[in-house]
């Protein structure tokens, strides 16, 4: 770079840094930021939903090694209890919480255990869900209002829920202080919601509402410091890339056979064609999306949808 330019870089980062000083909001961020390559997340309170178990799980174990204080939930209370205990074991801090985040008791009961245990919410990520496709001319209500119920009224409702410990709690700050704490939300859709699939009719239109549910909340709350993006995952291995009817889940009494024909070995082929990276990703990979955007780095990204996809659809 020529001296000039670099007299005009330093003059501008210069002026920016001295008008960090004087804005305290801007100030603590750049703090949070070079602070945090030691502990990313060192004392935040962060909800994963259905996070006994694949993706949700990683994330959590994630989240606690750099220094969040978890709620682990899930549908299968022993896995919840594992994951938290796992935790614990290793020197973090976590409860478990068990539940059906599409029952009407779920979002109450889920904020108050959080602030009865931790006090306060930094991180609310909706995580949980599972698929049940079948062809547009296929398709049941009952399939299609269990998509919509799981991947887009419940993260609604839980975050809705939260507007007192989050929205409300930042609104106090700011008429006492001046500035809120930066606290994120994190909704998980699908490259299903963002491409469209075949034969996920139902899961595609609820994973691109949750994404509508994302712009919308970080318009509505952004004025907070209240965060709010989506990660649009491509093929991860979970058990909804596993071979189909390796596992089930229990939908009003019916058993529902989750996974793909073939499993991991038709998304690894078809990985070899359609993604770059030629592999499908990992549940830490996965996760380490989540812990981008809920770590200080992030902390001007809002209202975005990233695509987790190791390079498909570009």
């Amino acid at each position: 770079m020529e001296a000039p330019q670099q007299r005009r870089v330093g003059a501008l980062l210069s002026h920016i840094t001295g008008s960090s000083q004087k804005s305290s909001q801007l100030g603590v961020i750049s703090q949070n930021v070079a602070a945090s390559p030691q502990l990313l997340l060192k004392g935040k309170v962060a909800i994963i939903t259905g996070s006994g178990q694949g993706l949700g799980a990683a994330a959590a174990k994630l989240f606690a090694q750099q220094g969040a204080r978890l709620v682990v939930t899930d549908l299968d209370a022993a896995k919840a209890d594992q994951v938290a205990a796992e935790i614990r074991s290793q020197g973090g801090e976590a409860i478990s919480l068990a539940g059906d985040v599409t029952t009407e008791d779920f979002p109450a009961r889920c904020i108050k255990a959080t602030v009865d245990a931790f006090g306060t919410i930094d991180i609310l990520i909706n995580n949980a869900g599972f698929t049940w496709d079948g062809m547009i001319h296929k398709i049941t209500p009952k399939q299609w209002d269990a998509m919509l119920a799981v991947h887009c009224t419940a993260p609604f409702r839980l975050i809705q829920a939260a507007a007192p410990v989050m929205r409300d709690a930042a609104k106090k700050e700011l008429d006492e202080r001046g500035e809120a704490t930066q606290r994120c939300i994190i909704n998980v859709s699908s490259t299903s919601g963002t491409h469209g699939n075949a034969g996920q009719a139902n899961y595609s239109t609820a994973k691109a509402g949750v994404v509508g549910l994302t712009k919308t909340v970080a318009r509505e709350w952004g004025s907070f410091n209240i965060r709010c993006n989506a990660i649009a995952y491509g093929f991860i291995a979970t058990r909804l890339t596993a071979d189909k009817g390796s596992s089930t889940i229990s939908v009003g009494g019916q058993q529902v056979k989750l996974g793909i024909p073939g499993g991991e070995a038709m998304a690894s082929a078809a990985a070899e064609m359609l993604i770059p990276l030629k592999r499908i990703g990992t549940p830490e990979e996965a996760a380490g999306a989540m812990l981008l955007l809920a770590s200080p780095y992030a902390s001007f990204i809002s209202g975005q949808t990233l695509e987790v996809t190791g390079g498909a659809y570009i």
